[in-house]
This record gives structure tokens, C-alpha cells and sequence, in this order.
């Protein structure tokens, strides 16, 4: 499996970045995959090669960028859950400074050097997220509905931007929710609105799933909901996405 680590030009610098790609010298649809507040690191380059596997150039951008190359906060390999307050600590800034606006402006520069690599096949690509990238998945896709044909995000808190940001998506979009993460309540509010707005989605809760339940090397993981991602993300992509080029 083909990797690269790359340097995307943005308004404000250069962000590092991980893709993975099939071999074989064919151009392949593209993912935007945004990570989650942990960023880059091992479990999330084996995602990308995981999904790349299936036949995508899959773009992992470093979000952080700002702060300096990534990892901007020394990781243990496993982040237990004894870590993670002093991880956040760290964190927790750095991320609230990721306002909106960067996260836009940051996507336009993602989408663009995405579509000019030589591996990327013309045509819409799909976006996907975790965690906080779950929301930044959901900003990308409605700030670019004719170049975003997919969206994906995974324990995310995607409703904090209210009921606007879902009517500007054209792409088709799956949620998939932690148990721990929402309410009853808010999940059915949640479905609603993306019913009102005319969104083509589907929104589910993972059982028995904490906040986190995709990475492997945090306390949160869950098997079953890492299978149940795969099994959601990959016909998402493939139905949406044209191969063959």
C-alpha cells in the first residue's frame, strides 16, 4: 500500500499531512479523512491504509498545523483513560483556537490539493470524520455541496452548529453515534432536522459505544463499533463515489 507524507499549502502555512492510495498506477476517488482531537498518529494512518485498501486516496490532514508538526502533544501509545485529562488540558486550547473559519479555509486548501494529485480521479470525493473531525466532515461537505458527494462522521458532536448547516448539504451522509454521546431525545431531534432540511442520510446510534469507540489505542475502543463503521462507511463510499478510472 502506497503512503506519502505531504505538505498542503493553506492561507496560513503548510499543513503535514498522511494519504494512502492502492497501487498500481490507476487514479482513484478521493477521501478527506479528518482525524479526531488526537490527531495523526498510528491508528489513524492504519485507517487510511484500511480504507485506502478499498480502493481510495485517502488525505489525512494535520489540523494543529498552526501549533507546529504533528504530534502537538506527546501521545502514550495507549490513552487510557488516566490520560486523557493532561492530554486535554493540552489539547483542549489548540483545538478551540480551530475556529470555523480556519476549519473552512483549511478545507478549501484539503479539497484542492486533493484534486490535483495525480493519483485522485476527477469527480465528487467523500469526506469523513471523527470526533471533533466528525463536525469539521459536516462544515466541509456544506460549504462545498458540488465537489462533496459523501459524508461520514463518528461520535461527533455534529449538531452544535444548529439546523442551517445540514440545509446546505447536497451529499449523502451517515452518523454514527456513540450511545454515550446522545440522548434519546437529542438523537430524534437530531434525525428530525435532517429530515426537514431534505438531507439523503442515515443516523444511528452504535450499542454499548462510548465516545472515541473507533480508535483503537484509547479505552473507548469497541470492536463491534469499529466493524459497524466499516460496514456503514464502505457501501457509503462505494455507492456514491465512481471507480474505475
Amino acid at each position: 500500500m502506497p503512503t506519502k507524507t505531504l505538505q498542503i499549502p493553506t492561507a496560513d502555512g503548510h499543513a503535514d499531512a498522511f494519504a494512502a492510495f492502492p497501487d498500481g498506477g490507476r487514479r482513484h476517488p478521493g477521501v478527506l479523512m479528518y482525524a479526531d482531537g488526537f490527531g495523526i498518529r498510528p491508528v489513524l494512518r492504519d485507517m487510511a491504509r484500511e480504507l485506502a485498501g478499498h480502493g481510495y486516496y485517502v488525505l489525512v490532514p494535520h489540523l494543529l498545523y498552526r501549533h507546529g508538526p504533528a504530534p502537538v502533544v506527546e501521545l502514550p501509545a495507549h490513552i487510557g483513560e488516566e490520560d486523557r485529562p493532561a492530554v486535554f488540558a493540552r489539547l483542549m486550547p489548540l483545538i478551540e483556537a480551530h475556529t470555523a473559519e480556519r476549519v473552512l479555509s483549511d478545507a478549501d486548501a484539503y479539497l484542492g490539493f486533493l484534486a490535483a494529485q495525480p493519483e485522485v480521479g476527477a469527480g465528487p470525493v467523500a469526506v469523513t470524520g471523527y470526533c471533533i473531525g466528525g463536525l469539521y466532515a459536516v462544515r466541509t461537505a456544506a460549504a462545498h455541496p458540488c465537489q462533496v458527494a459523501a459524508v461520514a462522521a463518528f461520535h461527533g458532536p455534529v449538531g452544535v452548529d444548529g439546523p442551517d448547516l445540514f440545509s446546505k448539504i447536497t451529499a449523502q451522509v451517515h452518523l454514527g453515534h456513540a450511545e454515550g454521546d446522545v440522548t434519546p431525545e437529542a438523537f430524534d431531534e437530531l434525525n428530525h432536522v435532517l429530515d426537514a432540511a431534505g438531507v439523503d442520510h442515515t443516523s444511528e446510534i452504535y450499542p454499548g459505544t462510548v465516545h472515541g469507540f473507533t480508535m483503537s489505542d484509547t479505552d473507548a475502543f469497541s470492536a463491534s463499533g469499529l466493524k459497524r463503521h466499516w460496514d456503514r462507511l464502505i457501501p457509503l463510499l462505494d455507492r456514491t463515489l465512481a471507480k474505475g478510472e
